[in-house]
């Protein structure tokens, strides 16, 4: 069979294939909304990404691999936040326990352990001893952790983290907000990758907004 009549044979199947969608593609009220509520940003100078998250959540843990790595292509313009979402006690918890590792300089080494003590050791860690018992057994002082947890900063910063999770419209986690305009979710983007996608649509956008 020749080139050609290859070619000719392909083509058809080829355009009966269903098309993802481009940038061009993505819908507000489709692939992400609107806030609703201007949220808090750091630098107006820089487009800001914010992940809404939860240690206790299995699709964070899933998606925080390709976060890591997706958040390494993230354009100089833009700068990128992880915050934890506050909707039970067992996750203000968590969001403490967050803070103040990044207080002590710990997080890089709780962070990828407390997903995996949670979601593949199948640990319970909901109370404050709970968590601080595993901080200890990381080889972190246990007297100094708890001192950072009960800090006015991190008190200061599950505030805001407490209020952002209330007021940016988000239902569930993980998600996503740009610049304090925007937010994406998996569900609605339609997966996880996708999410990612219609965010650097919405950095563009924001960028150009401002």
């Amino acid at each position: 069979m020749t080139t050609l009549w290859r070619t000719l044979l392909i083509l058809p199947s080829l355009m009966l294939l269903p098309m993802t969608a481009s940038a061009a593609d993505f819908q507000q009220g489709q692939h992400y909304e609107e806030t609703g509520t201007q949220m808090p940003r750091n630098d107006s100078s820089k487009v800001q990404v914010m992940e809404l998250f939860s240690y206790s959540c299995p699709h964070c843990f899933r998606l925080d691999p390709l976060v890591s790595d997706w958040k390494q292509t993230l354009p100089e313009n833009a700068e990128f936040q992880l915050v934890p979402a506050i909707f039970r006690d067992s996750w203000l918890q968590l969001a403490r326990v967050y803070y103040a590792a990044e207080q002590t300089g710990d997080l890089p080494q709780l962070h990828d352990k407390l997903f995996h003590a949670i979601h593949v050791d199948k640990r319970r860690l909901n109370t404050e001893d709970d968590l601080l018992d595993f901080v200890e057994e990381q080889g972190i002082d246990r007297e100094k952790f708890a001192k950072q947890m009960n800090s006015f900063t991190v008190q200061t910063k599950v505030k805001k983290a407490l209020v952002i999770s209330r007021t940016s419209g988000i239902t569930g986690v993980p998600s996503m907000i740009v610049d304090g305009k925007y937010r994406t979710d998996a569900p609605q983007a339609g997966s996880m990758e996708a999410m990612l996608e219609v965010v650097d649509y919405l950095v563009e956008k924001a960028a150009l907004e401002k």
